[in-house]
């Protein structure tokens, strides 16, 4: 591959990955959710079972200090609340309120909304799920955060 070809295609993935994050957003917040896209990139490490601050500025790759005052945004808007850690008593867990989960539900259908229109430009879900099939090939394991 010629290197105008590897930056086509990264510019094409580039691309791809920020009109998702913009349509899930609009998409969200048509369905009545206030918020950024960065919380969609906090509430993937938050769920299934919470997370400290410490993680959740692992994953999204910002301070300490940038993540607990995005936690104390959560957790003012409804998002998210603080739990204690079951196995430190030093540290807090931060976890999806119920709130926090129908956003993040409003985010998977607006998502679904997104691939079903790939599949009609792509030539049907079978196109769709053997893109997905490929890039879990390159990039199988990581975290979802933005490139800041």
């Amino acid at each position: 591959m010629q290197n105008s070809e590897a930056l086509a295609l990264s510019a094409a993935l580039l691309a791809a990955a920020g009109e998702l994050t913009r349509r899930i957003d609009e998409g969200v917040a048509a369905r009545g959710f206030e918020g950024r896209p960065s919380y969609g990139f906090a509430f993937a490490r938050l769920a299934p079972d919470g997370a400290t601050v410490t993680d959740l500025a692992a994953h999204l790759g910002v301070t300490k200090q940038a993540a607990s005052q995005l936690a104390d945004e959560l957790v003012r808007k409804g998002y998210v609340e603080r739990r204690p850690h079951p196995r430190d008593a030093r540290a807090r867990l931060v976890v999806l309120t119920e709130r926090g989960w129908a956003c993040t539900r409003a985010a998977e259908e607006a998502a679904a909304e997104v691939v079903a229109a790939w599949a009609e430009t792509l030539g049907g879900a079978g196109e769709v799920r053997a893109l997905r099939d490929r890039l879990l090939r390159i990039a199988p394991y990581g975290p979802i955060k933005p490139a800041w």
